[in-house]
């Protein structure tokens, strides 16, 4: 089963990429892949909700790899059956569809695949083929003009930051290796499992060392302030499809990898000084991203700005350490990737409809669009935190996980960042779903006006739907079995502690 998810998603996005007639093929193998392998990522979860799974040295599932694979094998199958939609509404030639496919499909599989690897030195050659890929897919659909180009110059953006921050965490890697080496010999080959059985034996000062590098270097990718540039020029450039995989599934992905340093690091060093490191830049990233929501000008700006809010939540929930705010973080990367994910396939919808990304040219949306509108709307409420969401649930845990701790002037930061956040976010979707577009045909705005009521397609909006019936099984009732999975992943990070 294990070696199946990474076979599935590999062999579709070769198929698209070789395969004649990309237009016809590639919707086919993406909608089917994305399913198939949601389906054997749920397979994994009653198994691992109770011991740890693994095949021959390199592959390795536990609870925590799990709740991340869940992320990421959902999103995959919403957003690959969405992307079905987007293509054929772009009416894009073979050429570009068969790009398209064939990195969509190729971007999920190291996604998926880095969660699945059974050692730091094969996770990190994971996260950098998912940076090769994405860079790719954000210059997909670059086009020079007079100003120049901003897909390209967002996606060269992207390469450079990620690289130097990826690089970093090699040298973070290379630490870990050292640290693991006096213990475990010289042939130890950097497995995540022996080094944290064996890391209150490791030497403090290189593990310390290499949680610095993991969470700087990783936090790269996941959008932690002061290096979280790249991430609104990629997010806003990239086609829709591949923007709600950044967001939902790439950011939490490369969390998963500082997950692992936090681990080890706690091990060794005790709880204090990895909480510590964890909540300043957590701190940071939140406000930073609570005053940017305002003022945005594109919609998926804005979207990107949010993820970051996010990031900086969950990052904060783990320096509280305390099970029901880890439980509340488990909880979050879930709940965030399906909110996000809706977020952005109703933006792109939204784009599709009035031809651009600038809010300012949006109006009436919820009567233009019967059926994304009111989904967009509730994935904004979602993000914002409102029940009965998942994020309402998984915030209020982490909230109350920092009150359990003590850290009750950290945890009034949190609500207070999170409630401007949510004034930001919602203000601009006010306008847009709610303002009735003007009627004076001088106005830039009358666009709105000659639009017909109506959806572009219904593979943009199906996807969606599932989307919030996901949050709303998150907020009110978790299923059983993935409470038990939540729970096992708390252990493994606490008894690091």
């Amino acid at each position: 089963m294990i070696l199946a998810l990474l076979i599935v998603p590999l062999a579709a996005g070769l198929a698209c990429a070789v395969w004649p007639g990309p237009a016809k093929v590639g919707p086919v193998l993406t909608g089917t892949s994305g399913v198939a392998s949601f389906g054997l990522v749920l397979a994994l979860v009653p198994d691992a909700a109770h011991h740890d799974l693994g095949y021959l040295t390199y592959l390795r599932v536990d609870a925590l790899s799990v709740i991340f694979l869940l992320a990421t094998g959902f999103l995959y199958a919403a957003v690959g059956i969405y992307s079905i939609g987007y293509v054929q509404h772009h009416g894009h030639d073979d050429r570009y569809a068969r790009r398209f496919y064939a990195g969509f499909n190729l971007f999920a599989w190291a996604m998926l695949a880095a969660p699945l690897m059974s050692s730091l030195a094969l996770l990190w050659i994971a996260i950098e083929i998912t940076t090769v890929i994405s860079a790719l897919l954000v210059a997909i659909e670059a086009v020079p003009t007079k100003e120049g180009d901003g897909a390209a110059e967002a996606a060269w953006k992207y390469v450079l930051i990620a690289s130097a921050g990826l690089g970093l965490a090699l040298l973070a890697t290379v630490f870990a290796y050292y640290a693991g080496s006096q213990v475990l010999g010289e042939h130890y080959n950097l497995a995540i499992t022996p080094l944290i059985q064996h890391a209150a034996r490791l030497p403090r000062t290189p593990v310390r060392l290499a949680f610095l590098l993991a969470l700087l270097g990783y936090g790269t990718k996941v959008g932690l302030f002061p290096v979280h540039t790249w991430l609104p020029d990629a997010h806003s450039e990239a086609p829709t499809p591949v923007s709600a995989l950044l967001s939902g599934s790439l950011l939490a992905v490369s969390f998963y990898a500082i997950l692992r340093y936090y681990q080890v690091a706690s091990a060794t060093l005790g709880g204090g000084f990895p909480r510590e490191a964890l909540l300043a830049f957590g701190v940071a990233s939140l406000l930073l991203a609570a005053l940017y929501v305002f003022g945005q000008r594109d919609i998926k700006r804005l979207l990107a700005y949010s993820s970051i809010e996010h990031m900086g939540i969950v990052t904060i929930g783990v320096s509280f350490g305390a099970p029901v705010a880890l439980a509340g973080v488990m909880l979050h990367v879930l709940a965030h990737a399906a909110a996000k994910g809706n977020a952005f396939m109703g933006a792109g919808v939204l784009t599709v409809k009035y031809r651009t990304k600038q809010m300012a040219t949006m109006r009436g949306a919820l009567d233009l669009l019967p059926w994304s509108g009111p989904l967009f709307l509730l994935a904004v409420f979602a993000l914002s935190a409102l029940p009965p969401s998942g994020i309402f649930r998984s915030e209020f845990q982490i909230v109350a996980g920092g009150l359990d701790s003590g850290n009750y002037a950290t945890a009034a930061i949190l609500v207070v960042l999170a409630t401007v956040a949510f004034f930001g976010l919602t203000t601009s979707t006010t306008r847009i779903l709610f303002t009735p577009a003007p009627l004076c045909s001088s106005s830039a705005l009358s666009a709105a006006a000659a639009i017909d009521r109506g959806e572009p397609s219904a593979w943009m909006v199906v996807p969606a739907v599932a989307g919030v019936a996901v949050l709303f099984i998150l907020g009110l009732h978790p299923p059983g079995e993935l409470t038990g999975l939540i729970s096992r992943a708390v252990s493994e990070l606490g008894a690091a502690r």
